[in-house]
């Protein structure tokens, strides 16, 4: 039977080093949303799997802003999006259809990210989607899936064509409605969303001035840029970007680890 959980200190003790771990850095990432300006009120979510065989997944409690989430806040649910454990907090389990259609299918999807920004959306209304503008896009557009909108995600029925549409690619363009990235650590799916969300943003700038007048990179280019950018993405992530970006929100703010 559940645990009654009244704080941080019971939340720590009833789970493992592993995934506390894994909460405090989900937690850092929410924050990290919220620093940068992507989060959309208290929608869209980040989630991760917790080791195990349960497939056991943490996730944002639905009605907190993503600058107040923490480690102990995060709630443990279900591929179906129930608590498994006891909070005080409230669920979406239809939030989570997009995140377990991937995290089930996707054994290296252990970190899922997806966010609603307005260059974000920009860039999934455009019938070219992610343009080869600039050296940001060109570093993760050969890894970049588009699934056609369905409308709000409740239908259980879409999980089976999400998955065919991301394939074995780690980011995706969800048309007329935002961006998602994945990763086999929270880390890599940050840094990858960090990357589709400036290539969306620098094309959305760059466009402003008129399609005919951006300038497009010489024939070959794109291909040489994919192949620099798959050869070191999780090493760059998960030894140097993502540890920078934990020490900056220590600076800003250290409550996430609560």
């Amino acid at each position: 039977m559940a645990t009654q959980l009244k704080s941080p200190e019971d939340v720590r003790a009833a789970v493992s080093e592993e995934e506390w771990k894994l909460r405090v850095d989900l937690a850092c990432a929410y924050r990290l949303v919220a620093h940068y300006g992507w989060d959309d009120l208290i929608f869209t979510h980040l989630s991760v799997r917790v080791p195990g065989p349960e497939h056991h997944f943490l996730i944002n409690p639905y009605n907190l802003m993503f600058d107040e989430i923490t480690a102990s806040s995060l709630v443990k649910i279900d591929v179906e999006g129930h608590p498994v454990m006891e909070t005080p907090y409230m669920t979406n389990p239809a939030g989570f259809t997009i995140h377990s259609a991937i995290h089930m299918a996707r054994e290296d999807a252990h970190a899922v990210m997806h966010l609603h920004t307005p260059h974000g959306q920009a860039v999934a209304a455009m019938a070219d989607g992610l343009m080869p503008l600039t050296q940001t896009a060109l570093l993760i557009r050969h890894d970049l899936a588009y699934h056609d909108y369905e409308g709000v995600a409740t239908d259980l029925d879409e999980r089976a064509r999400l998955v065919a549409d991301i394939g074995t690619k780690n980011a995706m363009i969800l048309r007329n409605h935002g961006t998602l990235t994945v990763g086999a650590t929270v880390g890599q799916a940050f840094l990858r969303m960090y990357i589709l969300e400036r290539a969306c943003e620098a094309q959305v700038l760059a466009l402003s001035g008129g399609a005919e007048r951006v300038s497009r990179p010489p024939q070959g280019t794109p291909e040489k840029v994919a192949g620099q950018a798959s050869a070191g993405m999780g090493v760059i992530s998960d030894l140097l970007a993502w540890p920078a970006l934990v020490r900056k929100m220590d600076r800003l703010d250290p409550s996430y680890r609560n």
